[in-house]
């Protein structure tokens, strides 16, 4: 099995339970989702398009992924369910001891793959997740723009009747990057964590302030918001 992969590198994990842990991402190239604010838009955007994207099997990944003896190996996109993943994921686990936990970072919106250890899932108001995918997710890694998303989200996931999942998964609120320094936005954040409790949690995108992800020269330079130079990153 070939896969586009826009980047893969070692550093930590900047979100969600698992942050500060050592990773290898593995990024893989394509997305039908297309979020506006993007901040992998390189894996989509035609004015961002890489001169190269480069088509590695799964031994080739999986040699890189354990030459790091990281704890943790995240697929990523993009979105990374549009592949068949169970050829990586197997391939990942082989012949590793300690075998890595594998991770998932998905919207949800397509079926997933791959026997993962680990789903993170971020719903897009794009392409809804599937119920099949909110039953299987570890943790929930909601991004707003506007307080209105807060609700928007919630009314999603309750209507899939998230609280049946056995892994009960924390529900993670990031303020979307471009909007991460508005106070009424960070404000909403914090209200309705102190109003509801677990399982939400207010999240923050702690790699960016390390600028972690820059350090692995296999990574690729950061590409605008949503691919909006106005926007920067």
């Amino acid at each position: 099995m070939e896969y586009f992969v826009h980047e893969r590198f070692f550093t930590i994990q900047g979100e969600g339970v698992h942050l500060g842990r050592r990773a290898f991402f593995i990024r893989l190239y394509g997305c039908p989702v297309k979020c506006p604010w993007c901040d992998s838009a390189g894996t989509w955007h035609p004015n961002f398009k890489p001169a190269k994207v480069p088509r590695m099997d799964e031994q080739q990944l999986a040699e890189e992924a354990a030459e790091t003896k990281a704890e943790i190996v995240v697929i990523t996109g993009g979105e990374p369910s549009i592949y068949d993943l169970r050829p990586l994921v197997a391939a990942l686990k082989a012949n590793r001891d300690p075998i890595p936990r594998i991770h998932l970072e998905t919207s949800g919106g397509f079926p997933i793959q791959g026997d993962v250890d680990w789903i993170t899932l971020s719903p897009k108001k794009w392409k809804l997740p599937l119920k099949e995918n909110i039953d299987k997710a570890h943790e929930f890694k909601i991004i707003v723009e506007t307080p209105d998303d807060l609700e928007f989200y919630w009314k999603v996931l309750w209507d899939a009747q998230f609280y049946l999942n056995p892994n009960q998964p924390v529900i993670w609120i990031h303020p979307e990057w471009g909007h991460r320094k508005d106070p009424k936005l960070r404000r909403a954040i914090v209200q309705w964590v102190l109003k509801h409790g677990d399982p939400f949690r207010a999240g923050w995108q702690v790699h960016k302030l390390y600028r972690a992800d820059q350090l692995d020269s296999r990574s690729q330079p950061p590409v605008p918001l949503g691919g909006d130079p106005e926007r920067g990153y």
